[in-house]
């Protein structure tokens, strides 16, 4: 089944129709090339481009006997062009037109794939400038660590998205070769100049070598693009799951008029597309998984690779362009709460800013260790009694011995903390500082 999300031409890439129909382009290019070349009739080769043609269900009904596709396939062709037919598949084994027509219809697929990546990376960096100043308080294991923006957040995002899209755009070359030297690629029937023509016709370049395939390590290359680029989503909605729960509550996927959460509890608004994104992401693990397991063939070829194949490609990059797409639409349209994230920074009364009083002590001339061991006596205090940590600290005589009450207030200014986000999003988007105004 489809996603509900998923390109139209996604589907189509992968279709039995699709499929026939870029097998036929490479004959196609092969037989002109051996036109070119002399090798075959030029009126044969006019003639299969002509009248070539095929009925699925007529190709169907041939490997039904035959148990071998590309040979339904061929068959299923001549009847359409006649005479000319004998020249059809002349000198190339199967390999070399599933593999060639195979290579058209992952670089198609690409194409689709960066594209959703180019409106993705778009969303975010539209996000990420709309709340480069939004304060919220960072976690790392998942506990209160030091004040940092939603923007940041959402620039890192943006920052890995581009190196998706890159890992992508290299893989789509890798895969972008075909082959059409035999059947163990040693050119016994037809000169490479054919190959290499036929292939400059189809968008591709010619293998520099291959056995009676193209060799697999470019298909898990690709695999593992798309996968990593899966872990991206998955950590991005997971984060988005995360700062959704109720005790948090400072982020929200968007939630449509009429939408119903849960059949018993009509309260609810639960991260179902990002619970989705999370789910189908090990999907693209796997399947990159059975990619390395599909490099190691015998000898010349085998043909383990291709059943796993028919499931792989299409299924990965269907999942992947409706994760692309359907995550776009959540980071577009996400609620975020600004007075949720101040809220939930000022929880932990002030402790958060321990680290930039530490080295305020250590610039006075305080050892760090005996800096750490006062700053953290008072953080516990503040835990333990729920008392607010700058209070503790102002009357504290060993801290307040080596620094004044507007070091502390400098240290547990927001400002100070967030002076560099600016440059954060310089480097990292190409943004100056959008908002001159202080954190909010």
């Amino acid at each position: 089944m489809i996603p509900r999300y998923t390109h139209p031409d996604m589907g189509r890439i992968w279709s039995d129709q699709r499929k026939y129909e870029t097998w036929l382009a490479v004959e196609v290019a092969a037989l002109e090339a051996m036109a070119r070349a002399g090798i075959v009739p030029a009126d044969a080769a006019r003639d299969v481009k002509e009248r070539g043609g095929f009925d699925i269900a007529r190709i169907e009904a041939i490997e039904e006997v035959t148990q071998h596709d590309l040979i339904a396939f061929t068959t299923a062709v001549a009847e359409h062009v006649g005479p000319s037919a004998r020249w059809l598949h002349f000198g190339l084994t199967s390999s070399d037109v599933v593999d060639t027509a195979q290579a058209v219809q992952m670089r198609e697929a690409c194409d689709l794939i960066l594209q959703d990546l180019d409106r993705l990376i778009e969303a975010v960096r539209t996000r990420a400038l709309e709340h480069q100043r939004t304060v919220m308080i960072g976690r790392t294991h998942g506990v209160h660590a030091e004040p940092m923006t939603f923007g940041v957040k959402l620039a890192l995002w943006y920052a890995e998205l581009r190196r998706d899209r890159e890992r992508v755009e290299r893989a789509k070359d890798g895969i972008s070769v075909g082959k059409l030297s035999g059947a163990v690629g040693v050119f016994a029937h037809l000169p490479p100049a054919v190959e290499e023509d036929a292939c400059r016709a189809l968008g591709l370049e010619p293998a520099l070598v291959a056995s009676q395939v193209i060799q697999r390590d470019r298909h898990a290359e690709l695999l593992s693009a798309l996968a990593i680029t899966g872990s991206t989503l998955e950590k991005c909605a997971l984060e988005i799951r995360g700062l959704q729960k109720t005790e948090i509550g400072e982020v929200e996927e968007p939630f449509g008029r009429g939408q119903k959460g849960s059949s018993a509890m009509p309260h609810k608004r639960n991260p179902i597309g990002c619970e989705q994104i999370v789910g189908l992401a090990r999907l693209l693990r796997a399947n990159a998984s059975a990619a390395f397991e599909n490099n190691a063939l015998w000898h010349e070829r085998d043909i383990s690779h291709s059943s796993v194949e028919r499931v792989i490609l299409p299924d990965s990059f269907i999942a992947l362009d409706h994760m692309l797409r359907r995550f776009a639409r959540i980071v577009s349209g996400m609620v975020v709460y600004p007075d949720r994230m101040l809220e939930n920074l000022r929880r932990s009364r002030g402790v958060v800013f321990s680290g930039t009083v530490l080295l305020e002590l250590a610039r006075r001339g305080v050892s760090r260790e005996q800096a750490y061991e006062w700053v953290q006596r008072n953080a516990m205090r503040s835990f333990a009694e729920g008392t607010e940590f700058k209070s503790l600290l102002l009357a504290d005589a060993d801290v307040m011995a080596a620094l004044s009450a507007a070091d502390i207030e400098t240290a547990f200014d927001l400002d100070e903390q967030l002076q560099h986000v600016g440059h954060i999003f310089e480097r990292a988007l190409g943004a100056p500082d959008a908002v001159s105004a202080g954190a909010r």
